[in-house]
């Protein structure tokens, strides 16, 4: 396949930040239809949203964790749904892209091939006859719906017991169950997959442990700086940048109702002469600040650390850093949100859908901050990790 010119980085980002009036204009409907709108998908496509972690000999832009942040920022300020979901096909991307170079040929058919995935290992794969049958659900499978493949983590049983393994499956070879009815991230579309007896060849496994320590099957790849860096690192520095999105998709849907807002059963006829709204938007605009320099710090960790050693302690605090994005994040939407008033319980009022989403996202297993605080405390005291997952 001929190689793509990437676009330099600063027109990705523009071109993310042209899409937020679509997202935005779009966002009540994916959020009631539980997808991405095809309109919004269109248009990730055509921005080159989708190619931002493909390598780039398949046309991809290997983009560097820097600009994933900024992209996102944008996409998130637009819908964090949508903004979301992209993120996640950029992580499953680089997964897939640990695997050997003839299992990329077949992922990577098109430059805007789109994956689903997660980290749980909720399934079993039962070696024999050159592969191996896989039986599972996998939960939380944010973009199913529009993707082609699935990252699959699983265990597989060895005499020693059972082991981690990270696989690759056609869609089209699973079972999607339509469950996703949930508070917030409605339009992410993370429904249940399944797999019954099915089969993935040898060259679509490998050992999760050695993913987890960079012992990646990849030859072509290996020389990229992109894809010489550890998962969870990776992983943490492409999800950021959303919560910083919708943290100012929050701001920007305040003061957009701002001038024409008072304060109920006060004297104030304008919300924005009140002392009260001066505190509460300087503290908004600090909180975000932090955010922002906790997603920048680790995205220029992972970029500055490519194919270097990561210390424990280096690992412990990307995870910190996603924790306290996601934290200060929710901090600056929910005082925005009291700020807002009871008009803004509307569902065609962007803030309750954001501050919904923002829930959503703290709750999310690898990304709540209180789970990634004790694990860098637990590093600082000089204490082994307790998860795998570093």
């Amino acid at each position: 396949m001929k190689h793509a010119q990437a676009p330099a980085q600063e027109e990705l980002v523009q071109r993310a930040a042209d899409l937020v009036p679509l997202l935005r204009s779009h966002a009540l409907a994916t959020e009631d239809s539980r997808v991405l709108a095809p309109d919004s998908l269109d248009a990730l496509r055509d921005a080159g949203i989708f190619r931002m972690r493909v390598p780039a000999r398949y046309g991809g832009y290997e983009s560097d964790a820097r600009t994933m942040v900024r992209v996102a920022s944008e996409l998130g300020r637009g819908d964090g749904s949508t903004s979301w979901v992209a993120s996640v096909w950029w992580i499953t991307s680089w997964m897939a892209s640990m695997f050997p170079d003839a299992v990329q040929d077949e992922v990577f058919d098109s430059p805007d091939t789109r994956l689903c995935g997660t980290l749980s290992p909720t399934g079993m794969a039962v070696p024999g006859n050159g592969g191996s049958v896989l039986n599972g659900k996998w939960s939380f499978m944010s973009g199913a719906r529009h993707s082609t493949w699935q990252v699959i983590v699983a265990v597989t049983p060895t005499p020693e017991g059972h082991q981690p393994i990270m696989a690759l499956a056609p869609l089209s070879d699973l079972q999607l169950v339509d469950d996703w009815h949930t508070s917030g991230l409605r339009g992410t579309g993370s429904i249940t997959t399944i797999a019954q007896d099915v089969f993935i060849p040898a060259e679509r496994i490998l050992p999760l442990g050695g993913i987890l320590h960079e012992q990646y099957a990849s030859k072509l790849n290996a020389e990229s700086a992109v894809y010489r860096n550890p998962l969870l690192p990776v992983a943490s520095a492409s999800s950021v940048g959303t919560v910083v999105g919708m943290a100012k998709g929050a701001w920007d849907a305040f003061f957009e109702r701002l001038p024409d807002r008072h304060i109920t059963y006060t004297a104030y006829t304008s919300q924005r002469e009140a002392p009260l709204t001066h505190f509460q938007v300087a503290e908004a605009s600090l909180l975000i600040d932090e955010a922002e320099f906790h997603a920048l710090r680790l995205a220029g960790q992972v970029d500055e650390k490519s194919g270097t050693e990561w210390t424990p302690e280096e690992r412990a605090r990307a995870r910190a850093d996603m924790g306290a994005v996601c934290d200060l994040a929710k901090r600056a939407v929910d005082l925005l949100t009291t700020a807002s008033g009871g008009s803004s319980i509307y569902n065609d009022v962007p803030m309750q859908r954001i501050q919904r989403d923002m829930q959503a996202v703290n709750l999310h297993a690898l990304m709540h901050p209180d789970t990634n605080r004790e694990l860098y405390g637990r590093i600082l005291c000089g204490m082994p990790p307790n998860t795998f997952y570093l």
